[in-house]
């Protein structure tokens, strides 16, 4: 077994578990369940394939491909879409990224390579956010966590927390922004 193959068993066993639970709470059928989770790690694998640049977040990046693969499926509970509050009256940034993220096309060099520069900047975009707005945006979009349970596990009251989401999103739409111009208005 090559390094990379070493490195890729031991990311799929140290992620497994918290993806299952994320998926089984999300999911009623069981077999539907595990189905989104070996499909999550077969693009895992794809990826890594398919992309010369490394995922960065590899836990984020799990838990929003999952997700994606659970409304795709509409077997979710409730629907945890990125947020659609509006960086310009006309900016449709984070659904058509959305659309792009969730889309079932891994097999078409471009997607993949589009997904993977959306993914490096979202990380970017994450990375320079205060820790407060960036812990905000990934309990909620990326695992999942109603505003509620997100506020509560931060230790901060409801209207701190949508404030600080509030701000991350802000941010991270504005980063995407400058993305999105140069691949999709261009």
């Amino acid at each position: 077994m090559s390094d990379s193959s070493k490195k890729l068993n031991a990311l799929i066993e140290e992620n497994e578990p918290r993806l299952r639970r994320f998926v089984r709470s999300r999911v009623s059928n069981r077999d539907d369940a595990n189905d989104i989770v070996q499909d999550t790690f077969f693009r895992l694998v794809k990826t890594v394939e398919m992309v010369e640049t490394p995922i960065e977040q590899v836990s984020s990046w799990l838990f929003s491909v999952a997700r994606n693969l659970i409304i795709n499926k509409g077997k979710k509970k409730r629907e945890v879409s990125l947020p659609e509050t509006t960086y310009d009256d006309n900016d449709n940034v984070l659904s058509d990224f959305s659309d792009l993220l969730s889309a079932d096309s891994d097999n078409i060099p471009d997607i993949a390579y589009l997904r993977s520069l959306v993914w490096a900047e979202l990380d970017n975009a994450l990375l320079e956010l205060p820790d407060e707005q960036r812990t905000a945006f990934v309990l909620t979009e990326m695992e999942g966590l109603s505003s509620k349970e997100a506020a509560e596990k931060m230790g901060s009251t409801l209207n701190t927390f949508l404030s600080r989401k509030h701000y991350a999103v802000k941010a991270i739409r504005k980063r995407l922004h400058r993305l999105y111009t140069e691949l999709i208005e261009e």
